[in-house]
């Protein structure tokens, strides 16, 4: 290489760098921070990922499609579960889900949907395929996350960010107004305060969809009304606190205390139910395209990454034998935490987990490993591949469902790393749809 040409590709390289400390430092100075009190500023990749239009269109329309399947399938499990008695799902993954509630047997929304907010985890095959990795839909996280990336990547470079992630904002005003329809008051954001991991989110939301943002020491709770400090109704709640069962060491938790009762009598709307957990359960993901087909009749526009029911013995037995070549997970973890990739565990990580598959295999699943797509990524200046997924979000108001433009672009910043949570120390990238 030339004198002046390895001059041209160090200028670059401190160009790139300057630019990934921009967008970190206006990320930081706008208060963008994941972790709660002691958590770190969020952080960004400079280079958007692009989506294609047509390709953008498929996916939007199948997650409608998915969550209003979920939807469905949470109705039926708190009604008369015919997906049972129809062989769709086995009654034993119902027994074994620790998010069933079956203080809500019987109990449905007055208005809105179930399921109100999906984040789904899209990752890439080998041939290029869309897949649904996960179904998060108690307390999904990450819009004003995307929000906030794609505004920042855009300013500092200079670009006009597309639109579409502001219809977010609009779309929870509209499921929080659906839960509880006809009624006054106000509709109120559930915060843990600083301490949630996620308070940026909480705060940005409820600001740009004109939610009265409390913590629980905000309401009062007199029989079935539930009202402000000032006396003044509660119409309708997004809850995003860290606790979403309604009962913990066999006694009601403080939030089901405020929330549960006004729900059941429909004074209050809620945004997600409780209950809503039981389509959140990995072992019950297996049968998410059976349920589309079940409840809508129609074949699933997309499908879920292949995934062992590990209560059938003979799915066992294969996992067991087959660990080194599979993902293990589980079944009610979150943040990527435990998560054994066998392709890169050493002999010791995979004998463990083949332990505890074998003494608790209700306890975890095991899914065909996915090579995640890479993205060029700005790293030390150069740039690199690194591994991706993309959180899209669906928003169901019980009639209509919103799938905003775009969505969080999650990155594992580590050479290699398969995990790209937030939590385990992963990055983000802006989502354009162009």
């Amino acid at each position: 290489m030339r004198d002046d040409d390895a001059q041209t590709d160090q200028d670059r390289r401190h160009e790139r760098e300057a630019l990934t400390q921009q967008v970190n430092e206006v990320l930081a100075e706008r208060g963008v921070r994941f972790g709660g009190e002691d958590g770190h500023p969020f952080r960004a990749d400079p280079l958007p990922r692009l989506l294609d239009k047509e390709e953008w269109r498929r996916l939007s329309d199948a997650l409608a499609q998915r969550i209003r399947a979920l939807d469905a399938f949470v109705s039926d499990v708190y009604g008369a579960r015919t997906c049972v008695a129809d062989g769709v799902v086995p009654e034993r993954v119902l027994q074994g889900t620790p998010y069933l509630e079956p203080d809500l047997q019987g109990q449905a929304p007055r208005g809105g949907a179930w399921v109100s907010i999906g984040g789904f985890d899209i990752v890439r095959d080998d041939d290029g395929t869309l897949l649904v990795l996960e179904d998060n839909l108690r307390t999904p996280s990450g819009i004003a996350y995307a929000m906030a990336v794609s505004e920042t990547v855009a300013a500092v470079r200079g670009l006009e960010p597309p639109t579409g992630l502001e219809e977010a904002t609009h779309a929870l005003r509209r499921c929080l107004e659906s839960s509880n329809p006809g009624s006054e008051g106000a509709l109120v954001l559930l915060t843990d305060g600083p301490v949630n991991t996620a308070y940026y989110e909480h705060q940005r939301l409820a600001e740009e969809a004109g939610l009265l943002l409390v913590t629980p020491g905000d309401l009062r709770r007199t029989g079935t009304s539930l009202t402000l400090a000032d006396g003044s109704p509660v119409r309708a709640a997004y809850r995003r606190t860290e606790q979403d069962s309604i009962n913990a060491g066999g006694e009601r938790t403080p939030i089901a205390e405020l929330l549960l009762e006004p729900w059941r009598a429909g004074a209050v709307g809620m945004v997600n139910c409780y209950g809503t957990g039981v389509a959140d359960d990995k072992s019950v993901y297996a049968y998410v395209e059976d349920m589309v087909r079940y409840y809508l009749d129609e074949e699933p526009r997309i499908g879920s990454v292949p995934t062992y029911d590990l209560l059938d013995p003979a799915r066992l037995e294969e996992a067991l034998d087959r660990l080194e070549q599979l993902v293990a997970k589980p079944r009610d973890g979150a943040g990527g935490a435990d998560v054994l990739i066998g392709p890169a565990a050493s002999p010791e990580e995979l004998e463990s987990t083949r332990s505890a598959l074998r003494a608790h295999p209700e306890n975890w699943i095991v899914q065909h490993v996915v090579s995640l797509s890479t993205q060029p990524t700005v790293i030390d200046g150069k740039v690199q591949p690194r591994h991706v997924d993309l959180r899209p979000f669906a928003f169901y108001d019980g009639e209509q469902v919103t799938v905003p433009t775009g969505g969080l672009t999650r990155v594992a910043l580590e050479e290699g790393e398969m995990v790209v949570n937030s939590s385990q120390d992963g990055g983000a990238k802006a989502t354009w749809v162009v």
